[in-house]
């Protein structure tokens, strides 16, 4: 059993204990409206920024179980983040919907709930927590469940990065008229990390129709920020990097480079 397909497994479980609770929490309202994610990217000259907070993941271990979530979203603001990204699965990165809130309540940018959703209820769970917006993973679900939960989500408002690992998967985004999309070049089966990924299929992206382009994960320096914008990136997800950082301010506006021009 591969990594990913243990993780949806678990994923099963929680949205079983989900159904058990359904109807006994309301949205908040006293979240405010955040900016728009797929604006700030569509409309932006250098590679933007979504930093992640992260306490662990199932390939690196334990990278800061210690970390205060709403001081850590606050350095990212200050720095000039384009949007935080809260990891809330609990099992495999240690991570929880009381971090998402925390965040989302004290910070004024897009906030993304980072999990693997496969059913509407954890879309629910997530705007509840003061999510703006969702990732959905093509290799977790098929076209029907994808189309579906996309349309839940941007019913309810949110904005969806839909993830992809390949070019095959771009196509199943697009036929679902995806505007933001992520290329994981962490291959979610083994966990490796190539880089390369983002460049293989920014080569089949659109860049012509209004859409984002995000790479997400193995973004360590500048010369990895280069390379992604090169190939068209409008933004890079990073977590572990930041996460490790003892000057965030310094990294991540380092990452801010000019976008290639396609």
């Amino acid at each position: 059993m591969t990594i990913l397909e243990k993780i949806l497994e678990v994923k099963k479980l929680e949205v079983i204990e989900l159904l058990e609770q359904e109807g006994q929490f309301e949205f908040s309202k006293t979240l405010t409206d955040k900016p728009s994610l797929f604006e700030t990217l569509y409309n932006t000259q250098h590679l933007q920024v979504i930093s992640e907070i992260k306490r662990a993941s199932p390939s690196k271990g334990l990278i800061d179980g210690n970390v205060d979530p709403v001081q850590q979203a606050l350095a990212y603001e200050k720095a000039g983040a384009a949007a935080i990204s809260v990891l809330t699965d609990q099992q495999f990165f240690k991570g929880s919907m009381d971090d998402l809130h925390a965040v989302s309540s004290a910070v004024n940018l897009p906030v993304l709930c980072k999990d693997f959703i496969i059913h509407p209820l954890q879309i629910e769970e997530a705007k509840r927590a003061g999510a703006s917006i969702i990732l959905l993973i093509v290799a977790a679900l098929d076209q029907q469940s994808l189309s579906e939960l996309f349309d839940y989500a941007s019913k309810l408002d949110l904005e969806v990065l839909v993830e992809v690992h390949n070019v095959e998967e771009l196509q199943r985004a697009l036929a679902i008229d995806a505007k933001i999309i992520g290329v994981n070049n962490r291959n979610l089966k083994t966990f490796e990390v190539d880089l390369a990924n983002t460049s293989q299929i920014a080569a089949h992206f659109p860049f012509h129709e209004q859409r984002v382009l995000i790479s997400e994960s193995g973004i360590g320096n500048i010369s990895d920020a280069v390379l992604v914008a090169d190939a068209g990136a409008h933004g890079v997800l990073v977590g572990e990097t930041l996460m490790r950082s003892e000057n965030i301010d310094e990294i991540l506006r380092s990452f801010h480079v000019k976008r290639g021009e396609l």
